[in-house]
């Protein structure tokens, strides 16, 4: 499994290095981002372990997808990610994690993740850059999925797609017998096609 140190390392070296690449300072990366110039001065020093919601934030003001500034490539062969060897991206409050098991660089960002979510675990996301599309399999449990303001319950091999550029989240109810483990795969098209 990758650490969470030999993560922040690689985090800070690729936000510095982009930052860098494009002549912004630390304030001009922190008004593209709309995070505080201390949270990117202690992104680039290794000294944060930030939200998915601030990582996606860079990755869109960078023009990046998030696998590559994680430092996933997509390999020019077959890559095997063994279970839980992907960067975990989010750790839940009774035990629940996210991890980032594959994916791709710009201009069609694809995320393929590992989620476990344990009885009255949630998390919410922000929307994604428009045209983002979702696609969500339950493999064990029950996974409230709300999208803006509908809520639906998802069974073990349940499958649905939604538009990731609308407020969402993912859920396991309180009075769950046990963990939600779900697939998910985010598409963002056209990252960076903006980017001056």
């Amino acid at each position: 499994m990758t650490s969470l140190h030999d993560l922040t390392g690689t985090l800070a070296a690729n936000v510095r290095g982009n930052r860098q690449a494009r002549g912004w300072t630390l304030d001009e990366m922190a008004e593209r981002c709309g995070l505080s110039r201390r949270m990117i001065v202690q992104i680039e020093q290794g000294q944060s372990n930030p939200s998915i919601a601030t990582l996606l934030r860079i990755s869109d003001a960078l023009g990046l997808g998030l696998p590559q500034l994680v430092a996933l490539q997509q390999p020019p062969k077959p890559k095997v990610v063994r279970s839980g060897q992907g960067p975990r991206l989010w750790r839940g409050t009774h035990g629940g994690h996210a991890h980032l098991v594959a994916g791709s660089g710009p201009p069609d960002v694809l995320e393929l993740w590992d989620w476990t979510l344990h009885p009255a675990e949630s998390h919410s996301s922000e929307a994604h850059s428009p045209g983002t599309v979702e696609h969500l399999l339950v493999i064990s449990g029950e996974v409230d999925l709300r999208v803006s303001d509908e809520v639906r319950r998802l069974l073990p091999g349940d499958a649905v797609s939604f538009n990731g550029d609308q407020p969402h989240s993912y859920a396991n109810d309180p009075d769950a017998e046990g963990p939600a483990r779900f697939a998910l795969s985010v598409l963002q098209p056209g990252v960076g096609a903006a980017t001056g």
